[in-house]
C-alpha cells in the first residue's frame, strides 16, 4: 500500500505553512504527489471586522475600501504560500501543486478529500451553535470518507510518520483508522500499540490481547515492539492519557478511531474523539 495523493488544507493562519512543509516532508518520503487547497474564504476576524464596520455605520466607501483591503489580504497569502510551494518543490524535489478557488472551505475540502488517499488540516474553534458544538475539524471527519490526519498549531513535531502510535482496543473505530493508516505504519521508523484499560475490551469483547495487533503490523512490514498497556484510566481522562503516552514514547503521530453516528454526529460524538479534537496536543489521524 502507499500513499498517492496527499491532500493539505492551508488558509490565512500562520499555522498554515507548517502544515504545508509537514505534509511535503510525508509527501517527498512517501514519493506521493501533494495537493495544497487554498479557499478564498474571509476568516473568522475578518468577517467581525466587516461587522462591526456596518454597525459603526461606516460610509459606503468605508466598506468598500474595507471590502478591498481583505481581498487584497487574502490574496497576499495566496502569493505567499506559492512562493513556499515553489521552494519546497525546487528544494525537496516534491511534487506538487496550489489550488486557489472560491467557496467555503467546509463545502470544497470534503470535495477535494475524496480524491486524496489521506487529508492533512488544523483542528479549529467551534463554527455553529455552542449546543451543538460543531466544528469544522468535526465536520470534515465525517464527510470526508477518508482518513484525516489532524496537525495542532501548537509545537506541532518537525516531522510526521517516523514514530506512529496505535491506539487500540478492538472496535470497529479503531480497526478502520489502523487499516487506513497502513501505508504511513508500513513505513514508519516505529510503530507502539498503545492500550488503554486493555482488560475491559479483552474481556468485554472476548478479544485477542493486543499482541496480536502487534503480529499483524509486523506482517504489513511495520516496525512494531510489544504492546503498551494502561490500566485504570477513569473514562474522561482517556484521551489526555493517550497523548500523553504518545508524547512520552516520542509519537509524532497517533492513530485513533473516531466514534460517532454518521448522521447525528454533533449530538452522539463519542466522548474520547470529542476530547482528543478539542484538546490536541499532537497530530491525530482519524477515520470514520
Amino acid at each position: 500500500m502507499a500513499l498517492r495523493d496527499l491532500l493539505v488544507h492551508v488558509d490565512q493562519t500562520p499555522s498554515a505553512l507548517v502544515r504545508l512543509r509537514l505534509a511535503a516532508d510525508l509527501a517527498v518520503r512517501h514519493g506521493s504527489f501533494l495537493t495544497a487547497l487554498y479557499v478564498r474564504e474571509w476568516s473568522r476576524a475578518q468577517l467581525d471586522a466587516r461587522k462591526s464596520a456596518e454597525l459603526g455605520l461606516a460610509s459606503l466607501q468605508g466598506l468598500r475600501d474595507l471590502d478591498r483591503q481583505t481581498e487584497d489580504a487574502i490574496d497576499a497569502t495566496a502569493d505567499k504560500l506559492r512562493g513556499a510551494l515553489a521552494a519546497l518543490r525546487r528544494d525537496r524535489g516534491l511534487q506538487a501543486e496550489l489550488r486557489v478557488i472560491d467557496g467555503e472551505a467546509a463545502a470544497a475540502v470534503p470535495q477535494y478529500a475524496r480524491y486524496a488517499d489521506l487529508c492533512v488540516l488544523a483542528p479549529d474553534q467551534p463554527e455553529g451553535p455552542a449546543s451543538v458544538n460543531y466544528t469544522f475539524a468535526e465536520h470534515l471527519l465525517f464527510a470526508t470518507g477518508r482518513p484525516v490526519l489532524f496537525i495542532p498549531d501548537d509545537k506541532p513535531p518537525p516531522t510526521l510518520g517516523r514514530h506512529v502510535v496505535v491506539a487500540w482496543n478492538s472496535s470497529r473505530p479503531a480497526a478502520r483508522s489502523v487499516n487506513d493508516a497502513l501505508p504511513l505504519l508500513e513505513r514508519a521508523e516505529r510503530v507502539t500499540v498503545l492500550m488503554v484499560n486493555p482488560s475491559g475490551f479483552i474481556d468485554e469483547r472476548i478479544a485477542p490481547p493486543g499482541e496480536q495487533m502487534v503480529e499483524h503490523l509486523r506482517r504489513h512490514g511495520a516496525t512494531t515492539t510489544a504492546a503498551v498497556r494502561i490500566d485504570n484510566v477513569p473514562p474522561r481522562a482517556i484521551a489526555d492519557t493517550l497523548q500523553e503516552k504518545a508524547a512520552d514514547l516520542g509519537g509524532d503521530i497517533l492513530v485513533a478511531g473516531a466514534f460517532g453516528h454518521p448522521r447525528l454526529w454533533e449530538k452522539m460524538l463519542g466522548g474520547v474523539t470529542h476530547d482528543l479534537i478539542a484538546g490536541m496536543r499532537l497530530p491525530i489521524l482519524m477515520s470514520h
